[in-house]
Formats: C-alpha cells, sequence, structure tokens
C-alpha cells in the first residue's frame, strides 16, 4: 500500500520523459552549445523586458524544450523581443539570445531553410 501524502500527480500533466521527442533540444544544444550549461537559476527572467509586459518566461521554454513540448515554445518565443539584457546577467554565460534564435528556427520550419 503507497502512503497517502495528500497530494497525487494530475496525469494531464504527466510527461514521460523517455517518449518525448529529443530533436529540438539537440538542435538548440547544436545552435548554441552553451546551452547545455543552463542551470536554470531564474536569472535571465529577473530582467527580461518581455517578461514584465507578457508571460513569456524563458526559463519555462528551456524546461519546455528539454521536455519537447514543441506546441507551446512556438507561441511563446515570439515574445522575446531579444534585447540581450539576460545574458549579459546570466551567471553561467549562457548566450541566451542563440538560445531564443535557435528556438525560433526549429519551430519555424520556413526560417530553417
Amino acid at each position: 500500500m503507497k502512503p497517502d501524502f495528500g497530494y497525487s500527480i494530475n496525469q494531464s500533466q504527466k510527461i514521460d520523459l523517455d517518449q518525448t521527442p529529443k530533436d529540438v533540444a539537440a538542435f538548440v544544444l547544436r545552435f548554441e552549445p552553451s546551452f547545455a550549461i543552463c542551470i536554470g537559476c531564474g536569472t535571465c527572467m529577473a530582467t527580461c523586458s518581455a517578461g514584465h509586459f507578457t508571460h513569456f518566461n524563458l526559463r519555462m521554454a528551456q524546461l519546455m524544450v528539454m521536455r519537447g513540448q514543441i506546441k507551446k515554445i512556438h507561441e511563446d518565443i515570439e515574445k522575446c523581443m531579444l534585447c540581450g539584457k539576460c545574458q549579459m546577467l546570466c551567471p553561467r554565460g549562457v548566450n541566451t539570445r542563440n538560445v531564443v534564435l535557435a528556438i525560433h528556427r526549429f519551430t519555424h520550419p520556413l526560417s530553417r531553410t
């Protein structure tokens, strides 16, 4: 019998990471290798110009890339203004602008040609 801790997994939010597509993460890593050292600390969002006016969240976009959730990324990545403030503050030196551009290229098939 499993112990009841008072919470459960929402089945609609459940993600099988073994079954998720890895092609978007591989594409972003090939385009911008510094994406691999992102620790998801959220410093990028503390200064995000788009995040102040929209629901854009680069940290969430990073998570969606790793989970292969392309449809959600497609809508969000359009909100980034590529101002570069996130890149200036990143403690790991991740080139976040290139990460955003790589995600944009992957989610917009016409821009990959």
